[in-house]
């Protein structure tokens, strides 16, 4: 799989490093030179330096050929840009994009961006239900509801125990997104393995939520 990031910091960071590890192709178009030059010397991403929301550095990054662009910068105007562009201009079938204003969410869905999720309603979300992890809790669709957001306590007994994240036969789409263990947030990778106690942050399509639930967790 082809993967372009656009923007930098410890997010784009961290999940080139997952991404390389599960053997994707990542290519970073970053445009503040320094923390160009850091993801490149941290990485084994191919990084181009520019805006995300040009066409020519878009094309430079390999747009042409990439199966996913994710758009993380802190303008939520050049994330639209960009994955506007990637899918129109060069055909990319999935594009997501952080929505750092919760307002513009459905503005992005409507426009067409396939996935646009907004950090700041997920958080609101948890403190709003009094998140406790002592229960499967949903916190919230996205996308129009064609995906689900669910947090999970493995319990002892669970199935999943013991087991890489690469073992469990989640659905395809499925996607252990976090993983929250003795009060540390864990980036998880495929070879990561699940512990008793373990909290998660599940990320499915509504039609799998039910049965990745029991891959998980067993009956509940």
């Amino acid at each position: 799989m082809r993967i372009i990031l656009i923007g930098g910091g410890k997010i784009v960071y961290f999940l080139a490093r997952q991404f390389i590890g599960e053997g994707y192709h990542v290519t970073i178009i970053n445009r503040d030179p320094q923390d160009a030059r850091e993801l490149a010397q941290r990485t084994r991403a191919t990084v181009v330096l520019g805006e995300g929301s040009s066409p020519e550095r878009l094309g430079e990054a390999g747009a042409m050929r990439a199966d996913v662009v994710l758009a993380l910068t802190e303008h939520d105007q050049d994330n639209l840009i960009a994955c506007q562009l990637a899918k129109r201009l060069y055909g990319v079938r999935r594009t997501l994009a952080l929505v750092n204003d919760p307002d513009n969410e459905d503005l992005f869905q409507k426009l067409g961006v396939g996935v646009a999720f907004s950090a700041t309603r997920v958080i609101a979300s948890l403190i709003e239900q009094q998140t406790n992890f002592d229960d499967i809790t949903r916190l919230m669709p996205i996308a129009n509801g064609r995906v689900n957001v669910t947090d999970l306590h493995l319990h002892p007994g669970a199935p999943s125990i013991g087991k890489t994240l690469q073992e469990i036969p989640l659905s395809e789409g499925s996607l252990v997104a976090c993983i929250v263990r003795n009060e540390e947030v864990l980036v998880p990778r495929g070879a990561t393995r699940l512990q008793a106690e373990d909290h998660l942050i599940l990320i499915s399509h509504p039609e799998h939520e039910e049965r990745d639930l029991r891959v998980l967790c067993g009956h509940h």
